[in-house]
């Protein structure tokens, strides 16, 4: 699924709007579409299937576990569209 980068982009040119910002000066002229490239990557493994990225083989057989640790992540809070990210 591809994202709507123009819907995105207008709906963040209302949003500046919406706080008062003039979305034509200078400093803000690309943003709604620097935003809807951002949001196209952040969110371009939304509807992955995790299972093809988590399966790992290994070549030789152990009888114990395999520790994996510091794994970065990023990821979208749902509940205000704002990035996070940490170390699991």
């Amino acid at each position: 699924m591809n994202v709507d980068k123009d819907k995105i982009e207008l709906a963040i040119k209302m949003i500046l709007e919406a706080v008062g910002e003039n979305p034509e000066r200078e400093g803000l002229l690309d943003t709604p579409k620097r935003v809807a490239k951002m949001y196209e990557e952040v969110f371009s493994g939304l509807h992955q299937d995790p299972q093809q990225h988590l399966q790992v083989y290994f070549s030789e057989e152990y009888d114990q576990y395999v520790l994996v640790q510091d794994i970065n992540f990023h990821s979208m809070c749902e509940h205000h569209l704002l990035p996070f990210f940490g170390k699991v």
